[in-house]
């Protein structure tokens, strides 16, 4: 059953309006009484230490878990975040999870604001920390805040997590949508940053680096070499945008990427979610992008004689044409890891795009 805390306002009652974030604990049926006392007592206490200029109220559920992955643990996490209208969320497994062959001990999905602790591993040989430290070090990460962060700072993002938008009945999607940017502003900065979305096409560098090897070869095609220096600058950035969105578009809609919310009372969490997501893939595609475009100038120079390339185009070449070259092999490349990364597995793709792990 769900620990049921005093109500609080979402800002303390004194002068300097400090501002109630609600923290959100499943622990298992399986936690031992000593662990689950020192949640109750001690961890609000701690998150005070760790993060000062914001207040807590910590809400502990028991509960029995289905999933056996990280990733399942964390959609269950982020179901009970919205059901209970928590501002963070954090379950403890007491199950030996693992991502690929390494052990995992903490799990976050910073976006989604969930985050997991695996009993197992943190009470392993040669783990020192407690269950309460192990979840108290999730909140900053899951906020999106730093360690060198004021406290004013923190609080003016804490704020914006625990001040809900009005539901204005006559209002568009669109005019939601910029309602909850504006008002949720460094919050969602924090989330991006969080998130680390340029490592996006690291992890999914299987079906991209194939494509951009593709990429490369089609270099010694004397046609490409007349489209690139036909095209001009202005159609070879429009094709560079289009290429971006095909593998934005394919990456959200095949992975399910987009949440839709349950009910009015999430929207505001659910909006602030995907415009979140949506960024990410967007940042984590351009820094793919940006690699493939310096590999393939590099390639440019080192493969495609100037002689050679300035007979074929009828005209003389610098690094100008060279670059045009680069941009359109890497918007076309580009274009092929869309369909790559459809082909991935849509577990591999949330992963890349939600989660990180601390082990």
């Amino acid at each position: 059953m769900p620990a049921t805390p005093p109500p609080l306002p979402d800002e303390a009652p004194d002068g300097d309006h400090v501002p109630v974030l609600t923290l959100g604990v499943v622990v298992p049926p399986s936690l031992d009484p000593v662990s689950a006392r020192e949640l109750d007592d001690a961890l609000p206490r701690l998150l005070g230490d760790l993060y000062p200029g914001v207040a807590w109220r910590l809400s502990v559920m028991v509960e029995t878990l289905d999933g056996h992955a990280p990733s399942e643990l964390l959609e269950t996490a982020r179901d009970r975040l919205l059901d209970e209208d928590w501002d963070l969320a954090v379950v403890v497994s007491d199950l030996a999870l693992r991502s690929g062959r390494k052990p995992v001990l903490t799990q976050i999905s910073p976006v989604h604001k969930v985050g997991l602790v695996a009993l197992p591993t943190l009470r392993s040989v040669g783990r020192r920390e407690s269950l309460t430290t192990a979840v108290a070090r999730l909140v900053g990460p899951l906020a999106g805040w730093d360690d060198g962060d004021e406290p004013e700072d923190r609080a003016r993002r804490a704020r914006e997590m625990a001040d809900d938008l009005p539901d204005l009945s006559d209002e568009n999607p669109i005019q939601f949508t910029g309602r909850v940017v504006a008002g949720n502003a460094r919050v969602l900065l924090g989330l991006i940053l969080a998130n680390r979305p340029w490592r996006l096409a690291v992890t999914l560098s299987r079906a991209l680096t194939a494509a951009a090897a593709a990429g490369v070869v089609t270099l010694a095609t004397s046609d490409l070499w007349l489209l690139a220096t036909a095209y001009g600058p202005v159609r070879l950035i429009l094709l560079t945008v289009l290429a971006v969105g095909a593998v934005t578009l394919t990456l959200m809609i095949g992975a399910d990427l987009w949440e839709r919310p349950r009910r009015r009372l999430e929207r505001e969490q659910v909006t602030l979610f995907n415009i979140a997501t949506t960024a990410t893939v967007v940042i984590g595609v351009l820094t793919f992008f940006g690699a493939l475009f310096v590999l393939s100038f590099l390639a440019a120079v080192l493969l495609v004689d100037a002689g050679v390339f300035a007979a074929v185009v009828g005209s003389s070449v610098g690094l100008a044409e060279y670059a045009q070259l680069s941009l359109l092999t890497a918007a076309l490349a580009t274009v092929g890891g869309a369909l790559g990364a459809g082909l991935e597995n849509d577990d591999v793709v949330r992963a890349a795009a939600f989660t990180r792990n601390d082990v």
